[in-house]
């Protein structure tokens, strides 16, 4: 039997309304979890690109790039695994002013986490961090002893390692 994997799929596409419905209602009708979503423009202009996170088999994300290709207003769609990509996620962490001068700890836990301070208020301070998963979730670990106000991690943003003709592609794809 085929094991799961991690795939990121990209998904070039014209911006239109009830799109992200139809992309995500494909992943519920195989019962397939969407770890991650980003969405933005992409390299060619008035080309917006998904990026979508999930675990499954290979046999899977070929049925649903294939599925999502169906979509009338989808250019073209690619998946890659973890090893063929360069990805990252970004997450901002809120925190009482006063830990930042009493507590000695969080500048260490700053400064080691290679994070860093966006803004600081009377109240609070953010942290931002850009990085893989897991260095976020260690940060947020570290953190939690001293009260997090507010968090948020934002989904997989990649490129991939391999070159992708994609603006020639795409424009291909677009003439006919």
């Amino acid at each position: 039997m085929e094991e799961n994997k991690t795939f990121t799929i990209s998904v070039y596409s014209e911006n239109n309304v009830g799109l992200l419905n139809r992309i995500s209602g494909i992943f519920l009708k195989r019962h397939i979890n969407i770890l991650s979503l980003n969405v933005s423009e992409s390299e060619i202009e008035n080309v917006s690109r998904f990026v979508i996170v999930v675990d499954t088999t290979e046999k899977w994300v070929q049925n649903i790039v294939g599925q999502i290709e169906k979509q009338i207003e989808v250019i073209k769609a690619f998946y890659h695994v973890d090893e063929e990509t360069i990805f990252l996620e970004s997450a901002l962490f809120k925190i009482a002013s006063n830990l930042l001068f009493d507590e000695r700890q969080i500048q260490n836990i700053i400064k080691e986490s290679h994070s860093e301070i966006v803004t600081v208020s009377r109240d609070f301070f953010v942290i931002s961090k850009s990085g893989r998963r897991s260095e976020i979730e260690e940060l947020h670990a570290k953190l939690k002893p001293f009260g997090i106000m507010q968090f948020v991690r934002s989904g997989r943003i990649s490129v991939s390692k391999e070159k992708m003709e994609v603006t020639s592609l795409l424009l291909e794809e677009l003439k006919s």
